[in-house]
Formats: structure tokens, C-alpha cells, sequence
């Protein structure tokens, strides 16, 4: 005779509770990096992740090891004098397994004046899918007024259009008056078609202009540069979509006191979110004229001390049911991550009291083909992958005389 016994621990509905937490952890993905800033996929089933470093480099892990040979190098062409420029995002094309295209976001040195924010296209090479060939096209450059503010982070939205994240110029105060100037591209996200050949008519504003307008962008035929797709933005660091709905969430780095969360739901442009009339939720006295000024409030913000930076991060839409829904996001200073969720009464997070301890300073998070989370480490050199326990399924067998 024979007698089983079988142990299940299922995941917990949610609200998240405290005891919640204990079927979340995080293990070391990757080490050995220089300042990770970013996690991608490529979305062609290969099970591959795309780490970006702020040096230049975009390195590749393959079953679980980075390969040897870097998948791009940019370092001889970027200039990453701040620690807020370098290379800061990747995206690769929707139909990337057709046409191998992905795109790259940079700051360069043009050798006078002004640093550019340039928008790259690149492609992967012929030969092998581990190398990218290193021809580039430029396919949109803005000047940048100092070091700091760059933006960043580039997606393909559901609608196959990118977007793109651009800081206010930097400085502070926004001293140079962009974001709420609907004449300047600082300060904004855009949205540009790159699949279209360039035609003329459009008002816009890029220095280089490799691409066309949707016509759904909010201030095509009217005044403003047709690339924007929402504004007031002082430097939306690190945004993304959420898979399942289109929704977008903008992590946008405050000055003094707040930092915020931004939501903007699916295929919905042409919204304000304040700055620097407002710093989150609350009135910025910066001397600029905000008469008129209607802004959409963050949905999370969250003040200094001991925090200071926020990095937005993804809705978990993983294999795991618990946390489906779940806004992961943190904060660069405090090394603090938090789990948010829309309830009745709005946004309600919830700090993850085990994460902090293990990391140094969160620059980015990721995620894979299917939907796990990830944390970039920038000063640590290192990306963590979040786990989720849901199902610990246990048994053993033995004879009974």
C-alpha cells in the first residue's frame, strides 16, 4: 500500500496583504554590467533579454548567460558626460522578426553646440541575431539645453507608433520655458509613425526628420509641433505601456518635493500634466504664467526625503494571477519598490519591504516576452529578476508494510 502526501500553497486573491509579500523575491539575473539603465525584449520568441548600459553598450542574455559579444556598440558615438545622458532607451520594431529593425535613444556630441537627443534606427545583422549590423539611420535629433532632463526611454505603443519621452532641458525651474510651450518638443512625449516615407506639409519640429505624423497626434492642423502627444512633463525618465490595455504610466522626476506617477489611458493624447505650473499635485511657484493652465493630476505621487527620483516601472501582466494588475514601480534614492493598484477610491501602493535592502539604485525596470518583471541596478552593475512564488507544489511517496 501506498500512502501520498501532497502539500499546495496556492497564491492569495488580491488586495495584496502583508503576508503577500513573502511569495515575491528577487534573484540576480545579471552582474558585471556598466550602470544598467534598461531591460527589453525583442518579442520574437527567442526568450532573449536586452540589457542597456549607459555606456553604449546593448549586451544580450541567452539562457541564462550574457553573451560574450555585445549585440551594438555605441560608445565611440555617444556622449554621456551626465549621468543623465548616454544611451537611455531601445525598442524594437513591432514586426522586428520581418524586418529586424529596432531603434535606439542617445545623447551625442555634435562636435559644436548644443548635445542632440538622437533617435536611431538599426538593424540586426544578416548573419547572425546575436549581432546588430552597425549602420544607422537618424531618424529624429533635438537639441538639448544641458546635460540633465534628457527624457529618454522609447516604446511602440499598441497602434505600432513610437513614443518617445523627452525631459524639459533641464536646468531648473524649468528655466527654459518648454514644457508647457507646445512649440518645443522638451517637456513632451511624441509619438512619430516611423514606418512612413517623410512628405512635406507637416508642422515639424525635429532637426532630423525621418518620419510622418499620425493624424490622430492632438495638434496636427492646429498650432504646435504635430510630433507631440502629451505635455508638461519635467523629465518622464521612464514610462511604459501596459500590455493588456494600451494604458500608458509615466514615471516623471520631480525637483524639490514631489515626484509622480502619470496615467494616460489608452489612445489619449493631447493631455497636460502640469509642470512646471505643478510639481504632482500641487502648485509650482516658478514665475512662469500659468493662466489657463488645466492639468491632469498623477495618479501616484510621493515626497523626498528619504526619496527623491522616481523610476517608473510595468504593470505586472506575468504568469502569476495574484499580482496581475499590479503597477511595480520605485524610486532611484531610496531603493524603494512599491506595488500600486486602482481601487474604488482611486491608487492605492503598497511598499514591498523586502526589496530594498538588496539594491543600490533603481534605474530602470523591464520585462520579458512573458511578462516578468525585472529591476535594473544602475550603481550596483547588476539586474535582478522578480519572482513569483504562486504554486509550491510538494509530494513524496512511500510503502507502508
Amino acid at each position: 500500500m501506498k500512502r501520498a502526501v501532497m502539500a499546495v500553497l496556492l497564491a492569495l486573491s488580491s488586495p495584496v496583504i502583508a503576508q503577500d509579500f513573502d511569495l515575491l523575491s528577487l534573484e540576480e539575473f545579471a552582474a558585471g554590467l556598466s550602470q544598467p539603465v534598461g531591460v527589453m525584449h525583442a518579442g520574437d520568441q527567442s526568450g532573449r533579454v536586452f540589457l542597456l548600459e549607459q555606456s553604449g553598450l546593448i549586451k544580450v542574455v541567452k539562457i541564462g548567460r550574457i553573451n560574450a559579444t555585445p549585440f551594438l556598440d555605441l560608445t565611440a558615438i555617444i556622449d554621456n558626460a551626465s549621468n543623465e545622458q548616454g544611451l537611455l532607451g531601445l525598442a524594437f520594431h513591432p514586426d522586428y522578426t520581418t524586418n529586424g529593425y529596432f531603434f535606439v535613444n542617445y545623447t551625442r556630441d555634435p562636435g559644436s553646440g548644443n548635445d542632440l537627443t538622437t533617435v536611431a534606427r538599426y538593424q540586426v545583422s544578416a548573419g547572425n541575431p546575436d549581432i546588430a549590423n552597425p549602420a544607422e539611420t537618424r531618424i529624429l535629433e533635438i537639441s538639448q539645453d544641458a546635460g540633465n532632463h534628457n527624457g529618454g526611454y522609447i516604446h511602440f505603443g499598441p497602434d505600432g507608433f513610437l513614443y518617445i519621452a523627452m525631459g524639459d532641458g533641464g536646468g531648473s525651474n524649468d528655466q527654459f520655458g518648454h514644457a508647457q510651450d507646445i512649440l518645443s518638443l522638451k517637456g513632451k512625449m511624441l509619438r512619430i509613425d516611423v514606418d512612413t516615407e517623410p512628405a512635406g506639409g507637416a508642422d515639424l519640429c525635429g532637426l532630423v526628420q525621418n518620419y510622418t505624423i499620425p493624424e490622430t497626434n492632438p495638434f496636427v492642423d492646429g498650432v504646435g509641433c504635430d510630433e507631440i502627444w502629451s505635455y508638461g512633463l519635467r523629465n518622464p525618465w521612464r514610462f511604459s505601456f501596459d500590455r493588456d490595455t494600451g494604458d500608458i504610466f509615466i514615471g516623471d522626476v520631480g525637483q524639490n518635493t514631489w515626484e509622480e506617477i502619470d496615467f494616460e489611458p489608452a489612445a489619449t493624447g493631447g493631455r497636460n500634466y502640469g509642470w512646471s505650473c505643478r510639481e504632482g499635485a500641487h502648485d509650482f511657484a516658478n514665475g512662469n504664467d500659468c493662466t489657463g493652465v488645466s492639468p491632469t493630476d498623477p495618479i501616484i505621487e510621493f515626497s523626498h526625503s528619504p526619496h527623491c527620483s522616481v523610476t517608473g516601472g510595468y504593470v505586472y501582466r506575468g504568469p502569476s494571477d495574484l499580482f496581475d494588475g499590479y503597477y511595480f514601480y520605485g524610486d532611484y534614492c531610496s531603493d524603494v519598490v512599491w506595488l500600486a493598484i486602482e481601487g474604488d477610491a482611486g491608487w492605492t501602493s503598497t511598499e514591498w519591504p523586502l526589496a530594498a535592502p538588496t539594491l543600490a539604485s533603481i534605474s530602470s525596470f523591464g520585462e520579458d516576452e512573458q511578462g516578468n518583471l525585472y529591476i535594473a541596478d544602475r550603481n550596483g552593475g547588476k539586474v535582478y529578476q522578480i519572482l513569483v512564488q504562486e504554486l509550491i507544489f510538494s509530494s513524496s511517496f512511500e510503502d507502508v508494510e
